[in-house]
C-alpha cells in the first residue's frame, strides 16, 4: 500500500514537472509590460520615451530576438502598454493587470518619477525586475525596493558635474552662487549640490531661492552681483530659467560659468540669442556625445549595443526628428534588458536580477552599473553630460563639453567673455 502511494507521489510529480517544463520550452515571446501617458500633462516627454522603446523592439527582433540559454533558442520581444493618461492611480491599476492579466515578463516604468514610484510599489509587491527610464528621483530608491534598476542620472547628481567642469577648467574658482525656483525638484538638485560643493572646497556665497512664475530676477540679480562669485548654477525650469539666462546677460553679470537646469537643454532657448551664448546644462543625453567603443577601453569597461550615430540616424529616419534624452533613455532601457536576459541565459527575475547587480558596461548613452548598497537600483554609472551654446558660423549650436569623453567642442570660458 505504502508502495503504491510512493509510485503514485512520484508519477504525480513527474507529470507535473515534466508540464511545467514543456510549458517553458514552449514559450516563444518576451513580453515586456509598461504604461505611456498617451494623454495628459507627460504626453509629450513619454511618446519619445516610447519611441526610443519601440526602436529598440525593432532592433532586436531584427536580429531574431533575445537568445535565452536555458531555453536554447532566441525569443521575439512583444509589448504590452497602455495609456496611463499621467495619473498614478490608474498606472498602480495598470501595472497589476500587465502583471496578473497579461504575463509581463519585465516591466518598464512609466515618464516621470511621480508615476514611477507608483509603479515601483507593484513591480516590487509582484517581486518583477523593472528598468526606471524617465525617473530621476532618489527617494524611490530608499524604500528597500530590490527589483527596481534606475536608467536616469540620479537627481543628487544634476548639478554637481557643473562644478567638477568648474574645477577642471578654473581650480582657483571657489564662490559658488546658488539660484533657484521653490519646486521640489530643484530644491532638492540644489541642496545636492550645494552639500557636493561644500564637500569639495567650493564657497557657497548664495543659496537663493524664488517663487514659480517670477518674471523679474533684478532683485536676486543684485544680490549675485554684490557678492561676485566665479559660478552661478540653479534655475528650475523652462520658463523662468529663460528668463533668468536672459536678464544676466541683460545685467552683465561678471560671472565665469553659468549652468541652468532644464532651460538650455531645449532648442528652443536659442531663440534669446546672445543671452544663450556660452550658458552650460546639464543633460542626460546629447547627439552629439562621443560615447563610444574607444570610451569603453579608456573607461576598461566592455561596450555593448550600437553606435550613438547608428541611433540618432535610425530614429530620424523612423521619426522624422533627431532624437532627445528621453528616447536615448528608452532604447538603452531595451540594451540593458536585453543583456540582463543575455548574461543570466534565463527569464527568471531571480537570475536577471543577479546579471543586473554584476553590470558595468559602456553604451551610447553613457555608462551603466547600479548600486548594490543602501540606495539598491540607484544608478551609479551613468553621469550628465553637460552642454554648452556656442557659435557656430553666426548659428548658435548645442556642444558637449563635459566629460572629456563625451565631449564634441572644448569648453568656452569664461562665461562673461561675450561681454568683450
Amino acid at each position: 500500500m505504502k508502495r503504491g502511494v510512493f509510485v503514485w507521489f512520484f508519477l504525480c510529480c513527474f507529470f507535473l514537472s515534466f508540464g511545467f517544463t514543456k510549458k517553458v520550452l514552449a514559450k516563444d515571446k518576451i513580453i515586456v509590460g509598461f504604461t505611456v501617458s498617451q494623454t495628459g500633462k507627460l504626453n509629450a516627454e513619454s511618446k519619445e520615451q516610447y519611441n526610443g522603446l519601440s526602436l529598440w523592439k525593432s532592433y532586436v527582433n531584427k536580429q531574431g530576438g533575445i537568445y535565452v540559454k536555458e531555453l536554447q533558442k532566441k525569443l521575439p520581444v512583444e509589448f504590452k502598454y497602455y495609456d496611463d493618461e499621467s495619473s498614478k492611480e490608474r498606472v498602480q491599476q495598470l501595472y497589476v493587470r500587465l502583471i496578473t492579466q497579461d504575463g509581463a515578463d519585465f516591466l518598464i516604468s512609466p515618464y516621470s518619477s511621480g508615476l514611477t514610484a507608483s509603479s515601483s510599489i507593484i513591480a516590487e509587491q509582484y517581486e518583477k525586475i523593472m528598468l526606471a527610464i524617465g525617473s530621476a528621483s532618489d527617494s524611490i530608491f530608499t524604500k528597500g525596493y530590490t527589483h527596481i534598476f534606475q536608467i536616469y542620472t540620479p537627481a543628487s547628481r544634476y548639478l554637481t558635474g557643473s562644478l567638477d567642469l568648474l574645477k577642471a577648467y578654473d581650480p582657483k574658482a571657489k564662490k559658488i552662487a546658488i539660484v533657484f525656483e521653490q519646486s521640489n525638484f530643484a530644491k532638492d538638485v540644489c541642496t545636492a549640490a550645494k552639500d557636493y560643493a561644500v564637500k569639495h572646497g567650493f564657497n557657497v556665497v548664495l543659496f537663493e531661492s524664488y517663487d514659480p512664475g517670477t518674471t523679474d530676477f533684478t532683485s536676486i540679480l543684485n544680490k549675485v552681483a554684490k557678492k561676485k562669485p566665479d559660478a552661478v548654477i540653479g534655475g528650475g525650469h523652462f520658463s523662468d530659467g529663460e528668463t533668468f539666462a536672459k536678464q544676466i546677460f541683460e545685467q552683465k553679470i561678471r560671472v565665469k560659468l553659468v549652468s541652468l537646469l532644464v532651460a538650455p537643454a531645449v532648442p528652443k532657448f536659442a531663440e534669446i540669442g546672445k543671452s544663450a551664448l556660452y550658458v552650460t546644462a546639464p543633460s542626460q543625453w546629447e547627439p552629439k556625445a562621443k560615447f563610444s567603443e574607444e570610451t569603453a577601453k579608456k573607461l576598461g569597461v566592455p561596450w555593448y549595443g550600437v553606435s550613438g550615430d547608428w541611433f540618432v540616424k535610425n530614429y530620424s529616419k523612423l521619426y522624422g526628428e533627431t532624437p532627445g534624452y528621453h528616447a536615448a533613455a528608452g532604447f538603452v532601457a531595451g540594451l540593458v534588458l536585453q543583456k540582463a536576459i543575455e548574461d543570466a541565459g534565463s527569464l527568471k527575475s531571480s537570475k536577471v536580477k543577479k546579471a543586473l547587480e554584476a553590470m558595468d558596461l559602456m553604451t551610447f548613452y553613457g555608462r551603466i552599473t547600479f548600486d548594490k548598497g543602501d540606495y539598491y537600483g540607484r544608478q551609479l554609472g551613468h553621469d550628465m553630460v553637460y552642454l554648452q551654446w556656442q557659435n557656430c558660423d553666426g548659428k548658435l549650436v548645442k556642444e558637449v563639453v563635459w566629460p572629456e569623453v563625451a565631449k564634441s567642442a572644448n569648453f568656452i570660458y569664461p562665461y562673461y567673455k561675450k561681454f568683450k
